[in-house]
Order: C-alpha cells, then sequence, then structure tokens
C-alpha cells in the first residue's frame, strides 16, 4: 500500500458501487465533522488503469463533493494487492469500527457476500451474521438476502417503520408490484408492529385463499371508498382498513355480527348495558356488562334485565350461542 496521498476527486470513479453498502446514509453529522475537524481517517481506493475505484469511504467522498472539495485524502492500493473479496471484508470491518450498519446496509452486504463474491451461505452464517450482531441462523440470512431484492421504496419503509423480520419474510412472500400497491396502502397509515402483521397476514389469507392478487384486494371499491375519505384521521384510517380486511377474511363473521347487532338493538336495552357474544363468535354463551351510579339505576338495570328471557330476539341469541 502507498503512503496516504490527495488524490483528486475527478479521478475517483463514483459510478462503480462495488463495494458499497450504503443506504439512506445520514450525510448531516458527517459533513458537520469534516466542515469543523477535516477528514479525520483516509478513504481506502485501489488503482485502476483509467483511475481509482473507492473501497471504503463513498460518504466521505460524497460530502467532499458536496463542499466543492477537488481532492481528498487517500490510501491507495494497487491493482493487484488484493481480490474483490478481500477489499470488501476490509470495507465492512472498516465500516463497522466507525459507523456500523442499519438494517438495509446489513441485507445489502449479505447479498453481495452469497451473489457477488459467491461466498457459501454457511460460512456467511457463520462468520458475518455475529459480525452484524445477527444470530447466526439461516433463517435470519434468507429473510435478509429477500429484503436486498426489494424495491427501494419498500426498503425505506421498512427502515422508516422499523419492521420486524417476521413482517419482512411476508413482505417477501408479495411479487412486486404487489409489495408496491400494498405500500401505496399502508404508508399513510398508523401501524405499530402489531397491527403490521395481522394486515399483512390477512392479505397474504385472503389473496391464498380467492387466488387473487394482493393489489386486486387492494383494488376493491371497499377500499377505495377507505382512501378517498381524505377526513379521516390515519388512526381512523387504519382501523377502518383492518375491519375491511376482516370482513374480507371471515365473510361469515361479518353475518353475525350483522345478525347480533340487528337483535341487540331490538332488544331496547338501557345504554348503560351492553351485551357481548363470544370473541370472533367462536364458543358459547353471553356476557352482560352494565354500570350505575345510584340505588334506583342499579334496580331500574335489574328490572331490563329480568324481562330479557321473555323476549323472542333474546331468546334466538341464547340459541345461536
Amino acid at each position: 500500500m502507498k503512503p496516504i496521498q490527495k488524490i483528486p476527486l475527478q479521478q475517483i470513479d463514483l459510478s462503480d458501487e462495488t463495494f458499497s453498502v450504503s443506504f439512506m446514509a445520514d450525510l448531516g453529522r458527517l459533513r458537520s465533522s469534516i466542515e469543523a475537524l477535516g477528514l479525520i481517517q483516509p478513504v481506502l481506493l485501489r488503482e485502476r488503469r483509467d483511475g481509482y475505484q473507492i473501497v471504503s469511504g463513498f460518504r466521505r467522498i460524497s460530502v467532499f463533493h458536496e463542499l466543492g472539495n477537488s481532492a481528498i485524502e487517500s490510501r491507495v492500493l494497487g491493482d493487484g494487492e488484493a481480490d474483490d473479496f478481500r477489499l470488501f471484508s476490509i470495507s465492512l470491518h472498516e465500516n463497522l469500527t466507525t459507523r456500523g450498519f442499519n438494517t438495509v446496509e446489513k441485507a445489502i452486504a449479505l447479498e453481495k457476500l452469497v451473489h457477488r463474491f459467491r461466498m457459501d451461505p454457511a460460512l456467511v452464517v457463520k462468520t458475518f451474521l455475529p459480525l452484524f450482531s445477527l444470530e447466526p441462523n439461516e433463517k435470519i440470512l434468507n429473510t435478509y438476502l429477500s429484503l436486498a431484492l426489494m424495491e427501494d421504496e419498500v426498503k425505506r419503509y421498512v427502515l422508516k417503520e422499523e419492521v420486524s423480520r417476521f413482517n419482512i419474510r411476508i413482505f417477501s412472500a408479495f411479487n412486486p408490484e404487489d409489495r408496491m400497491a400494498l405500500l401505496s396502502l399502508i404508508s399513510p397509515l398508523k401501524l405499530g408492529e402489531h397491527h403490521l402483521r395481522e394486515m399483512l397476514s390477512l392479505l397474504e389469507e385472503i389473496s391464498r385463499r380467492d387466488r387473487c392478487a394482493v393489489r386486486e384486494i387492494i383494488a376493491r371499491p371497499e377500499m377505495e371508498a377507505i382512501v378517498s375519505q381524505r377526513e379521516l384521521t390515519p388512526s381512523q384510517r387504519t382501523e377502518r382498513v383492518r375491519r375491511v380486511f376482516m370482513d374480507f377474511r371471515f365473510p361469515a363473521m361479518r353475518q353475525w355480527e350483522e345478525k347480533f347487532e340487528k337483535k341487540r338493538k331490538e332488544l331496547n336495552l338501557p345504554s348503560s348495558v351492553s351485551l357481548h357474544p363470544p370473541p370472533f363468535f367462536e364458543g358459547t354463551g353471553l356476557r352482560v356488562d352494565f354500570q350505575f351510579k345510584t340505588v334506583e339505576e342499579y334496580r331500574s338495570i335489574l328490572s331490563a334485565l329480568v324481562l330479557l328471557p321473555e323476549k323472542k330476539e333474546f331468546q334466538e341469541m341464547i340459541e345461536d350461542h
């Protein structure tokens, strides 16, 4: 390796991303550091016949370009000093000691190790997953490999929403067109980990049962009606979308709910009394809840409940459950 030297930026090939794993890099702090202190650590380049190839330092070189600098301090390797795999490994280790990798960058790195540099997946699991603070497990490797092949919009969503590995695996089961249609629906919603998992699972089950594409489910009139309601808050929209997906997945349950609600209204119970079916209409029995503040209210509620067995609607509810 040659001594540290200043290399003109115009001689560095910025289009060659052989060793790059950067995704949605936040350059703000790095820019502030370079403006205040200069370049603390030289970049690593490989000399080629027509210029220089970046091995490590993509973000630093990008900041130098933005700041209008003409050259950057570099350590330069000769063209034959190390093979591509060795250089990529050096780049990964250097970045891990200075900044670490986000979820998508780990996925890109693992994908390059397996597919570009032809490393045995079993060796990647054993050597590189622990290096990235991941459990050495083939299933985890496959999850990250699937993420690396997804669309950039999906990758950005995964980072922004901190999507779990479980949900990444469900995303990977959809084709690109379905993922993009799904993304247009869920991006504006207020989804936590649980709700995202529920919606993805429901869509996967509906798609498999009805033998239709996810994008066809999302394009159904019931969904378009919700999307067109701009006055809804993200939380309200989330709950309505969830409700529609549940209706698509469990149409019989929706019919039971409508039937139950109709009979409940016909009972004309006091507003302080509520009548509930078994969860998801599975199991037997009904549950009655009521609230009161005074003895008179309590007596009134009891009087209403005593009359329930004489009502046809209540008898039918008992028979149904």
